[in-house]
């Protein structure tokens, strides 16, 4: 079976702590998935950017990398530049496949987290 790698793709921010999260998240899809090779890589701000993400799937044996938009919406990132990262990445490695995930989007499970943290706050504010 050919080893595959996922790599996500985070906007990027300024703010050290919000480019952390996306580790952590990592690590969690790491330990979750049983892949041996997940990645993050950000679009602007912050490096790695997605190109030397893609290069560290590869530098570890990727074979095959699902490129995960970890975005919630459809937008210009999402509908344009990462499939440009894509085709880059395509040009760059021609041996290796390259398939674009899902960005995050409405899904029940974040509707569920956004209850959670509702239920924090109104605890924190004494407002149960």
């Amino acid at each position: 079976m050919k080893k595959t790698a996922i790599l996500l793709m985070a906007h990027g921010s300024r703010i050290p702590e919000a480019n952390d999260a996306v580790r952590e998240i990592a690590a969690m899809v790491k330990q979750m998935t049983g892949y041996e090779i997940v990645e993050v890589s950000y679009r602007e701000m912050h490096l790695p950017n997605i190109q030397q993400g893609i290069d560290a799937c590869i530098a570890q044996g990727a074979e095959r990398v699902l490129l995960v938009p970890y975005f919630l919406f459809i937008g210009a990132h999402v509908q344009e530049d990462l499939p440009e990262e894509m085709a880059q990445a395509k040009e760059r490695y021609p041996k290796v496949e390259f398939a674009m995930g899902t960005h995050l989007g409405v899904h029940r499970k974040l509707a569920e987290v956004v209850v959670e943290r509702i239920a924090e706050g109104l605890t924190k504010t004494g407002w149960h």
